[in-house]
């Protein structure tokens, strides 16, 4: 793992093809993984490569991944265009899939996961609180102007 400079002159931490990490990660610069990481990671964004594989849990403001991606994530924005492996569970702002383009067409691969995109699910009680209604009630009429 190594904090090399960008084109631009920008730090980030790179974790190069060959290279294996076990343990927590927290960056205050932008995070590469060509290698692999098995952990925990926050960061301002990261990147995963084709070659790259990122097992664990991790926090941060932007994913990208075209490798392959396990465990808990959390971030406002997410690309993917890699494996999502079984059991990962992806909360997210805002989600793109970009397919990829195999000898045997398009395709994304997700294994048993579970994906929360979007603000978080309001709760029966707040629903009632802005005059909505909830499953199985009626909606509210409004209170007569006058």
């Amino acid at each position: 793992m190594t904090n090399g400079n960008q084109a631009d002159g920008g730090k980030r931490t790179l974790v190069e093809e060959g290279t294996e990490v076990q343990g927590s990660i927290k960056s205050t610069c932008p995070v590469l993984v060509r290698g692999r990481i098995e952990g925990d990671i926050e960061a301002p964004s990261m990147t995963v490569s084709p070659s790259g594989a990122v097992h664990g849990r991790v926090k941060v403001g932007e994913l990208k991944s075209e490798g392959e991606i396990a465990g808990e994530y959390q971030a406002d924005t997410v690309q993917l265009s890699g494996r999502v492996r079984d059991k990962t569970v992806l909360k997210a702002r805002s989600l793109e899939v970009k397919l990829d383009a195999k000898e045997s067409g398009l395709q994304v691969v997700f294994g048993e996961c579970e994906l929360e995109v979007g603000d978080a699910p309001t709760t029966k009680a707040e629903k009632r609180k802005r005059g909505g209604a909830t499953e199985g009630e009626p909606t509210p009429e409004p209170e007569p102007q006058g």
